[in-house]
């Protein structure tokens, strides 16, 4: 049976389950997503990955800056949805909004709850070194990421997966799982087990000092530093090249072998000592430039084994 649904989502990471959604048939007849961003050199405004694939498809899109008004939960109302999708739309949901579909608010969320609940699942499972995550669908309560949970995939997180491959791989795997979630809703055999209470952590929105590559850490923290920040923001070190210090993101990394001071380049193939063993840099960028492999940026910066990154 179609459902008259109401799409919220902003991200790539949403695309490819409103695209699902409209493939198996389902009425999106408004998606709501975050208003366009000033991005590249010129800062014109951009539409947000959704907008973008919602205007392909013919879909009326709401940019409201807040939902927390009477008049947008009345426009929010008069769409007679059965339900809401919900991912990774960037703006907490009001109660009014909360319950004015009939058959609720449903959200893909890319943890295995109650583990990771919040702003950036994705990168704190692999940053805390997690072999497994998953994504979920869940009912939507007032509280942050506290509702329900109706399905759940799993996915491993291999050695060296970074952010970037882990999220393709999650919103491919959360589409489906949605699609499915929803023609089990259409069809009343929709089931719902509230989480438990242990285990619960946050992903809390990321900072800018969580970026700072803390080399007085063991090697195998530093990694998955290093992978769960990658490809953006880029997990940095600071190096003099001689004209003061510099951020250099490190785009990839892998375990090395070695000891010294934290921080100390060992060799010319990109070791660097940690606390407690050491990693080999494999891809670093520099400010306004593209990524280059370690051996090509150590050509580039003149400095060799001994040099100190903070």
């Amino acid at each position: 049976m179609s459902l008259r649904v109401v799409f919220m989502g902003t991200p790539d990471f949403a695309v490819p389950t409103l695209s699902e959604i409209v493939g198996q048939g389902h009425d999106v007849i408004a998606v709501y997503t975050r208003p366009p961003a000033a991005a590249g050199r010129g800062m014109e405004l951009k539409p947000s990955p959704v907008h973008t694939m919602a205007d392909r498809f013919g879909i009326p899109v709401l940019t409201p800056k807040t939902l927390r008004t009477e008049e947008a939960a009345e426009i929010f109302r008069s769409h007679e949805a059965d339900v809401a999708v919900v991912v990774a739309y960037g703006m907490l949901l009001p109660k009014a909004v909360l319950d004015a579909p009939e058959l609720g608010c449903l959200n893909l969320h890319g943890s295995l709850l109650p583990r990771w609940r919040g702003a950036a699942p994705i990168q704190r499972a692999i940053m805390a070194g997690d072999r497994e995550t998953g994504v979920a669908v869940m009912k939507m309560e007032e509280g942050l990421d506290t509702g329900p949970v109706a399905m759940v995939e799993r996915i491993a997180i291999s050695p060296d997966m970074n952010a970037g491959e882990l999220h393709d791989s999650m919103m491919v795997l959360g589409a489906d799982l949605m699609v499915r979630a929803l023609a089990a809703l259409s069809r009343g055999g929709l089931g719902f087990t509230p989480q438990p209470e242990e285990g619960v952590t946050y992903a809390h929105k990321l900072m800018n000092e969580d970026a700072l590559i803390d080399w007085s850490k063991p090697a195998q923290a530093v990694h998955d530093h290093i992978r769960g920040l990658s490809p953006f923001p880029g997990a940095f070190f600071t190096a003099d090249f001689g004209k003061g210090r510099e951020r250099v993101k490190v785009l990839r990394a892998a375990l090395g072998k070695g000891q010294a001071e934290p921080g100390t380049l060992l060799d010319n193939n990109g070791i660097i000592s940690c606390g407690d063993g050491a990693v080999r840099l494999l891809q670093v960028q520099r400010a306004g430039k593209g990524p280059v492999a370690f051996d090509e940026f150590l050509r580039g910066v003149r400095l060799g084994p001994g040099a100190r990154f903070a």
